[in-house]
């Protein structure tokens, strides 16, 4: 069912949120931005685009249900069900930093079959489908053995949850003295399908939402990464915590968050 066909269209919705999203930049005003939870916004920038994709997506399987950071679509239960963040970096994106994106996923009974992020700015549409690889573009991604000294590692913070903060920066000093750096974008889709390009050679963040790793989650996997939780397990969609990067940064940024107890 997904093949090239399928997947032009599904980059196509994309394509059409992400145009709607980048002519929409600088142009949200204060008075137009709401708080959902401490430090989680939106504006109707992040809600018209997720509307723009349920449309786009529900034309194109119309049997599918959804599960959406915006809550545009009532969530149900079904074969097919769509897994969405319209806007991933909303925080960049109302700041007017660069790096934000469109994260599409789509599970069937409940296994990712594909993926899609669409950094808006460059312009890169990362995909990826179940036993067939990933690509940036067309172009083909393998994730690389690189050692964790020779490599940038990406995080995040939370904006709300801050119950494993000490120990969470105690891992990030480890990794400061440990490899060339760690960055912080500030969208978690874009972080890892930075790491199924070898721009970075790991991610790894707690208080995450399902529609913010589900499918560069998925992208990794799909480029020969590896992708768990804070404990080594597969609960990484709903659960919460994830590790992802090349096997060998993977073990080694899994084994400092174990030590301290994350």
């Amino acid at each position: 069912m997904i093949d090239n066909n399928f997947i032009q269209k599904v980059i196509a919705v994309a394509e059409k949120a992400a145009r709607f999203i980048d002519s929409s930049h600088g142009k949200v005003k204060t008075g137009e931005i709401v708080v959902k939870d401490l430090n989680s916004l939106v504006s109707y920038v992040d809600i018209e685009s997720e509307k723009m994709i349920v449309d786009g997506l529900q034309a194109l399987l119309p049997q599918s249900s959804f599960l959406t950071e915006e809550g545009t679509v009532e969530q149900k239960q079904s074969e097919w069900m769509w897994i969405i963040d319209p806007l991933d970096g909303t925080t960049n994106f109302l700041h007017q930093i660069p790096v934000y994106a469109v994260s599409i996923a789509l599970q069937h009974h409940q296994e990712t079959v594909f993926g899609l992020v669409y950094e808006v700015n460059r312009q890169e549409c990362f995909y990826a489908t179940k036993g067939q690889g990933a690509y940036l573009n067309g172009e083909r991604l393998e994730v690389l053995s690189v050692k964790q000294a020779d490599s940038l590692i990406a995080t995040g913070f939370p904006y709300y949850d801050f119950s494993k903060s000490k120990a969470y920066l105690e891992v990030l000093e480890g990794l400061i003295h440990s490899s060339r750096g760690v960055r912080r974008l500030g969208a978690a889709s874009v972080d890892l399908a930075y790491v199924a390009m070898n721009k970075f050679a790991g991610f790894y963040e707690y208080s995450l939402a399902p529609w913010d790793v589900a499918a560069g989650a998925f992208i990794i996997q799909e480029a020969g990464g590896v992708v768990t939780d804070f404990k080594g397990g597969w609960d990484w969609l709903y659960g919460k915590t994830i590790v992802a990067g090349n096997p060998i940064v993977h073990a080694s940024v899994l084994e400092l968050i174990r030590g301290k107890g994350l």
